[in-house]
Parts: structure tokens; sequence; C-alpha cells
């Protein structure tokens, strides 16, 4: 099994969808031996809360006590999995973005739940999304679907950022001990074949399925995502699976997607 100092990171908001995606860390951290580092940032709302608090400083203790009573609750739900995981936590008066970013600088991955009280879960949503894709220094996971022991599918194409995505499908196939399945949507089968066997060489105990598909990247991959246990795809390329962050493919995923998707950037 992997040792990484590095910790999972898990967007903590409040919501059903936040603690899945703690839950889902969790057992990230147990298959990598990784601490857990659970993250609730806040900023004050312009709007929305009720009369009755009727100062900052009301406002900013309310939202630090909430925040509090969150990540209390993350904590519990982590241990649910992994009693003897090693678990830290952080309340922080920021935007979620940056704080995301700056989490990822020292992050194995960022895992965020799919929809929730706003915060990290509602993170996903629109043109932030790319922003997290394109600017996270590790992969960043929505937690999608219910948890399977599914195959770990990737779509690759050939243009170089596929590298990233391919490594992080085969540590995370050999982690959990299942099938990976390569998917590639349209023509040059030669280069990906390539790429797959360059990483195959340095995960030999990784059984690779490859699906070579002539259809459109997002509907071959919900489609492979209805058995899979996590999708992996690449936020930076010349089209194809590597573009897909890039535009309304990125939306069908995130919104759609019937299993973890996995967003793995390029360095």
């Amino acid at each position: 099994m992997t040792t990484s100092a590095l910790p999972v990171v898990a967007g903590v908001d409040g919501s059903g969808s936040a603690l899945a995606a703690v839950a889902w860390a969790a057992h990230a951290c147990t298959r990598y031996r990784s601490p857990l580092r659970l993250v609730h940032a806040y900023s004050l709302p312009t709007r929305g809360y009720p009369e009755v608090i009727s100062s900052a400083r009301e406002l900013r203790s309310a939202m630090y006590d909430q925040g509090r009573l969150w990540l209390s609750d993350a904590v519990a739900a982590a241990h649910s999995v992994s009693p003897d995981l090693v678990v830290e936590h952080d309340l922080r008066m920021e935007h979620s973005v940056p704080t995301l970013l700056e989490e990822s600088v020292r992050a194995r991955q960022i895992v965020l739940g799919s929809r929730g009280l706003g915060g990290f879960t509602g993170a996903l949503v629109g043109s932030t999304a790319v922003a997290l894709a394109a600017h996270a220094s590790c992969p960043v996971v929505v937690v999608r679907g219910e948890s399977v022991a599914g195959p770990v599918v990737v779509g690759v194409d050939v243009s170089a950022g596929s590298d990233a995505a391919l490594g992080f499908a085969f540590e995370e196939a050999s982690a959990r001990g299942v099938v990976l399945v390569v998917a590639h949507a349209g023509g040059e089968v030669d280069g990906v074949l390539q790429r797959v066997s360059g990483w195959g060489e340095k995960y030999p105990d990784v059984v690779v399925e490859q699906v070579l598909a002539r259809e459109r990247p997002a509907p071959l991959l919900l489609r492979l995502g209805e058995s899979a246990g996590l999708l992996v795809v690449g936020c930076r390329g010349r089209g194809g699976f590597t573009g897909l962050l890039l535009g309304s493919t990125s939306q069908a995923l995130v919104h759609h997607a019937p299993c973890p998707v996995a967003i793995v950037r390029e360095p």
C-alpha cells in the first residue's frame, strides 16, 4: 500500500452531500495511509440572515459556531469509517475557492460533495468548477452517486494532458485492487495504447481493459460510469477527454455522473 504524508482534504459545509464526501475521503485516507484534513470556509453574506442578528460581530460569531458544529459532525463521520484515522480540521473566514486552491498546494487530493448548502459543495457549479480544475495543484474529486466497488474508468486522448489523469487512475486502481478501464473516443488509437503501456509498466498489478469507441466523450463516460467506482478525466489538452473541463461536457459529468469524478490537472 502506498504511504503518503500529504493529507486528503475534504470541504465541509454542513450538507449531507459534504458528509458523503468526508466519508469518501476517509476511505481514501485508509487506502493511502494519509491523514484527513477537514476545512470549512465562510464569508459574511450581504443578505439572507435573520434580522435578529443585528451586527457583523454577532453574525461572525453565529457563523463561527455553526462552522465548528459542522466540522464536529464531519470528524464523527470520518471516524465512523476509520476510528484510528488521523483527522485535523480548520475553520476560516475566507471565500471557498481561494481556500481550496491554497489547500491544494499541500494536499494529495481535494474532495467535495456535488451539492449542498453553498460553500464547498456549491463551488462546483458554473465557472468556479473551471477555476478549480484549471488551477488546483492536486486532483479534485466530486463525490456523486453511491459508493461501489467497481472499476476505475479513465478517459484519455493522445495529448500530453492525459498523462496526469492516467497516472492518477493507475494509482487509484492499484490501491483499490480493481480493474482499470481506459476509454478513448475517436481515432489515433496507437498513441493512446503507447501511453497506457508506459503506465502499465509502473503498475504491473493493475489489470487494464480498453474501450475504444466512436462516440462523444461525455456519453461514453456516463455510460461506463454506471458500473464504475470512480471516473477520472484530465482538464487540459487538445479536445477529447482532456478538454472536458473547459465546456459543457464538464457540466454533464459534474451534474449527471452516476459515480464520483476525479478531475486531474496536468502540471
